[in-house]
């Protein structure tokens, strides 16, 4: 079994981690049914059978957008964040790793050629949907986790 790792400030969940490793049988929510990204891990041997499906229309009420980042390639070294803006910590993302950024802020760094794919909530509010400040440079970085 692989992990999933989570990031917290005291008891607010920041990030979930899902490393490139972690495996399960069936279908494996990671998310909590009220978040706004629902992230699964799903293993069904050959010729499994999902049902043909249709979503519902069903409204949702967003306020706080959450995204996902899958890492096809490099190293991505993630900084930690905060609401208020105050540094945590940091970790490094490798090929195949998958990131759940749930709340507080967060920068990153290439530390290797990096391509990765990011899902979240739209429509996109341009300016309005994020505010930047001035984060940590690569000599700050504290790493309480996995690197």
């Amino acid at each position: 079994m692989g992990q999933v790792e989570e990031v917290k400030k005291k008891n607010k969940l920041l990030a979930m981690i899902i490393r490139n490793d972690y495996t399960c049988d069936g279908v494996d929510f990671i998310t909590p049914n009220a978040y706004s990204q629902q992230v699964a891990y799903m293993h069904h041997p050959a010729g499994k059978v999902i049902d043909a499906h249709v979503h519902n229309l069903v409204h949702r009420n967003v306020v706080m957008t959450q995204e996902v980042l899958f890492l096809k390639k490099g190293i991505l070294r993630v900084d930690f964040y905060d609401e208020y803006e105050d540094y945590l910590e940091s970790r490094d993302l490798h090929a195949g790793d998958v990131i759940l950024l749930v709340s507080g802020g967060h920068g990153f760094q290439a530390l290797e050629e990096v391509e990765m794919i990011e899902v979240k909530q739209g429509p996109y509010a341009g300016d309005e949907d994020k505010k930047r400040f001035n984060g940590i440079d690569g000599t700050e970085a504290v790493y309480k986790g996995d690197r």
